[in-house]
């Protein structure tokens, strides 16, 4: 933990306040500031404040709330590395939105005593995966406890990751006996035509994301055995028909691209000890022109229903490059300029 070893606000016409942190771990240190202070560097440029690192001792300046926001994502940073885990750029960029978040006085159940941050986190045997939005927050925590949680919003948000990674914890923690992943398989705007090879091969291409987000979760290995013995099912929606899908985690993925039926259908696969996921974009349905989103209806229909939690992540939710975050604000304000279609 860090030694505030000074903390004062400089007299007359100057408002700035000082305070100077002492990290007692040299190295730890050296990893939290980044290499030629780049860490510092980001934290200077969002929260406007100035960061000047000499040994293992950072000294913060600038107005009293912008060094207080600067000296807890200090903290936090440095309560990470401690754990044992890592810090890059993203992870200082989500704990200073946190740290915003939390002085905007959002709802967050994000804030321990004294001002510190404990930020929803999901821990499998290959990594742990902490939340760096308000919204990725409340997400995590709405799976925990939730039986059926929707999670909606732009692409780079993390909502098929963070669905998939609790997932696999909830595997590893025996709270369910296997894990199963779907897509609608609908081609998204092109017509790729026929797909040579069986039906695996055929249906691969629409799931790989899925793919992708459980091998970063679990050893390779071992998702190939659990593959290959059923206890992890990566299949397209219509395979879901006429089953009842108990102790399972289910994550339908892409759900803006279901048909009003295929919605239903899937929402009455949930069986006992069962917990669902559905994620989707409603400002990205591939559907014909005239069908409607059964995603759009779901969230109509079910908004006030008990054991149902929606999280609906925004532009600012972003967490890829910032120019995604730039490309989504600019999409949504011209569809806000627009008439929305029908089923929107």
């Amino acid at each position: 933990m860090s030694v505030p070893a000074e903390r004062a606000a400089a007299s007359g016409a100057s408002d700035a306040t000082h305070i100077a942190l002492t990290f007692e771990n040299n190295r730890l240190a050296s990893e939290l500031f980044g290499q030629f202070d780049q860490n510092l560097a980001l934290i200077e440029q969002k929260l406007q404040v100035d960061a000047r690192a000499r040994g293992n001792t950072v000294t913060l300046t600038g107005n009293a709330v912008t060094t207080n926001q600067a000296r807890r994502t200090l903290d936090y940073l440095y309560d990470r590395l401690l754990k044992g885990a890592s810090v890059d750029a993203s992870d200082v960029e989500g704990a200073i939105r946190m740290v915003l978040a939390a002085d905007d006085q959002l709802v967050l159940p994000t804030m321990e005593k004294k001002g510190k941050l404990a930020l929803a986190q999901i821990s499998t045997r290959r990594k742990t995966v902490t939340a760096r939005t308000p919204t990725q927050d409340a997400y995590i925590r709405a799976m925990e406890r939730a039986e059926l949680v929707f999670g909606v919003g732009p692409a780079g948000t993390g909502k098929t990751y963070l669905a998939v990674a609790h997932a696999a914890q909830l595997l590893e923690r025996g709270s369910v006996e296997r894990i199963i992943l779907t897509r609608p398989a609908v081609e998204a705007g092109e017509r790729l035509g026929f797909l040579p090879g069986d039906m695996k091969e055929k249906v691969d291409p629409y799931l790989r994301p899925l793919y992708d987000a459980l091998y970063d979760m679990i050893p390779g290995e071992r998702v190939e055995r659990a593959l290959a013995s059923g206890v992890i099912e990566i299949a397209p929606l219509a395979f879901m028909r006429g089953r009842t899908l108990a102790n399972a985690a289910i994550i339908l993925d892409e759900a803006q691209n279901t048909t009003q039926m295929q919605m239903k259908m899937f929402l009455t696969r949930l069986g006992e000890g069962g917990r669902m996921v559905i994620t989707g974009d409603p400002s990205q349905i591939d559907l014909p022109r005239g069908v409607k989103s059964g995603l759009v209806e779901a969230l109509a229909v079910l908004g006030d229903v008990e054991g149902i939690i929606t999280c609906r992540f925004r532009a600012v939710d972003v967490v890829r490059h910032p120019l995604v975050q730039r490309i989504v604000e600019a999409y949504d304000a011209k569809a806000e300029s627009r008439p929305q279609p029908e089923q929107q």
